[in-house]
C-alpha cells in the first residue's frame, strides 16, 4: 500500500481521493460513522468549491457571493471576483466525500489508528502497513501528540470529555456572560436555525465579545458560529450581537449546539519520518478568516504529490508554501483582535478603505 489516511473528514477525504486519482493505492482509517458533523463556519470558498468539484466531489449547498462585516455602528460588504463560494452543512460536505471514496473504491476502516511504528521503508498502524501514513485526525490530533509534534500538547487534553463543561453548554444561562481578555484561548459555538436567509453575503458580526458567523446553507437554514474567549452558552453570547439577536428573534433552532476548541494548535513540525500531518492536525491559527477548507484541500495535494515522488522530506517547504498567505492574514487580524485599542477599529477600518477590504477578502477566496 501506498499510502494509509487517519482521519475521514474533509482533510482526509480529499487527500485519500486525491491520492486514487494519482493511482496510489490508498485506504482511510476512521472510527466514527457518516456522515460526521462538526461545529464550523461551513462556508466553503469558491477556490476550495472548484477544486473539490475537479476531485469529483459533487456539492449542494447555498451559493453565497461575498463577505459583510457589521459592528454597531458600520457595515461594508466585498464582493467576490472569481465566482461564489458555497455554504454547506458539514454533514453534507462529508457525506458528499464518502460516496466520491467509494465511487474509487478507497476502503473506510471503522477502526481507530493506534499505536504508530515505521522504519526507513515503511509505516505500521491499524494492523495496516504502507509506505506513507498521512495524519489527517483533527484540531486536537491524537498522532500529532503520540509522535510529539505538538508544542502545547496539555492545552488539548481532556478536551474531548470537557469540552461542553468548558464552553458553559452543559447548564445554559443568559446571566453567564464574561469579557474576553486577549490572553484566554478562543473557541467556537455553533448552532443552526430554521429561517430564509436575508443576504447572498456570508455576515461577520464583531462585538467585544468576538465574532458571530451567519452562513447561509439552504433555502430554509442558516449557520451561525460564535468565535469568543468568554464562556457561556451560545444564547447568553447572542446577547453581545443585538443586530443578529433581532434576526433570529423568531427563527426555530435546528438541532444542539456543538462546540470546538481551543483553536490555537502550534506545530513543532508536519513531517516525523514516514508520517505526514495535514489538515487542522498540521496546526491551526484560528477560524477568524474561514480559510480551514480551503489550505486543507491546497496542502492535501502537496502531501499526495511529496508521496508519490517519495519526498516526504519537501512536505514541510511545500506547506509553508502554499498555506503562509492564509497564516500571515489570519495571524495579522488575530493579533489586531486581540489589542483592546485595534479591535473596536476593525470594522471602522474596513468601512473606511473598502477597497483593500474587498482585496483582502479576494485573496483569501
Amino acid at each position: 500500500m501506498d499510502l494509509l489516511v487517519a482521519g475521514a473528514g474533509p482533510a482526509g477525504a480529499a487527500t485519500a481521493i486525491r491520492a486514487a486519482l494519482a493511482g496510489l493505492s490508498v485506504v482511510v482509517v476512521e472510527p466514527r460513522s457518516a456522515p460526521i458533523d462538526k461545529a464550523c463556519g461551513e462556508g466553503i470558498a469558491h477556490s476550495a468549491a472548484d477544486y473539490l468539484t475537479r476531485l469529483g466531489v459533487e456539492l449542494t449547498g447555498r451559493p453565497f457571493h461575498g463577505i459583510r462585516y457589521l459592528d454597531a455602528v458600520h457595515q461594508v460588504d466585498a464582493r467576490f471576483r472569481a465566482g461564489p463560494g458555497l455554504g454547506v452543512r458539514r454533514t453534507t460536505l462529508h457525506q458528499a466525500l464518502t460516496d466520491r471514496l467509494a465511487e474509487l473504491g478507497v476502503p473506510v476502516l471503522r477502526t481507530r489508528v493506534g499505536p504508530i511504528i515505521q522504519n526507513s521503508t515503511s509505516v505500521t498502524a491499524a494492523g495496516h502497513t504502507a509506505r506513507y501514513l498521512a495524519a489527517a485526525d483533527g484540531l486536537h490530533s491524537p498522532i500529532r501528540r503520540q509522535l510529539g509534534l505538538a508544542r502545547h500538547p496539555a492545552a488539548a487534553d481532556g478536551l474531548h470529555t470537557s469540552i461542553r463543561r468548558q464552553l458553559g453548554l452543559a447548564r445554559p444561562d443568559r446571566s453567564t456572560r464574561l469579557s474576553s481578555p486577549a490572553s484566554e484561548v478562543r473557541r467556537g459555538l455553533r448552532q443552526h436555525f430554521f429561517v430564509s436567509p436575508w443576504t447572498d453575503l456570508v455576515e461577520v458580526y464583531w462585538s467585544q465579545l468576538g465574532e458571530a458567523y451567519v452562513t447561509p446553507v439552504a433555502e430554509d437554514l442558516v449557520g451561525v458560529a460564535i468565535l469568543t474567549s468568554a464562556r457561556g452558552s451560545f444564547e447568553s453570547h447572542l446577547d453581545a450581537f443585538p443586530a443578529l439577536k433581532r434576526r433570529l428573534h423568531d427563527a426555530r433552532p435546528a438541532g444542539a449546539v456543538m462546540g470546538a476548541g481551543p483553536l490555537r494548535q502550534r506545530v513543532r513540525g508536519r513531517v516525523a519520518g514516514r508520517v505526514l500531518l495535514v489538515g487542522d492536525a498540521a496546526g491551526y491559527v484560528d477560524a477568524l478568516t474561514g480559510e480551514g477548507i480551503a489550505v486543507a484541500l491546497r496542502t492535501s495535494a502537496e502531501l499526495v504529490e511529496c508521496v508519490r515522488k517519495d519526498r516526504p522530506e519537501d512536505y514541510e517547504a511545500a506547506w509553508r508554501r502554499v498555506s503562509w498567505e492564509c497564516r500571515f492574514l489570519t495571524g495579522s487580524l488575530l493579533w489586531a483582535r486581540n489589542r483592546p485599542l485595534l479591535a473596536p477599529r476593525i470594522v471602522p477600518a474596513a468601512a473606511l478603505l473598502p477597497g483593500v477590504y474587498a482585496t483582502i477578502v479576494n485573496r483569501l477566496s
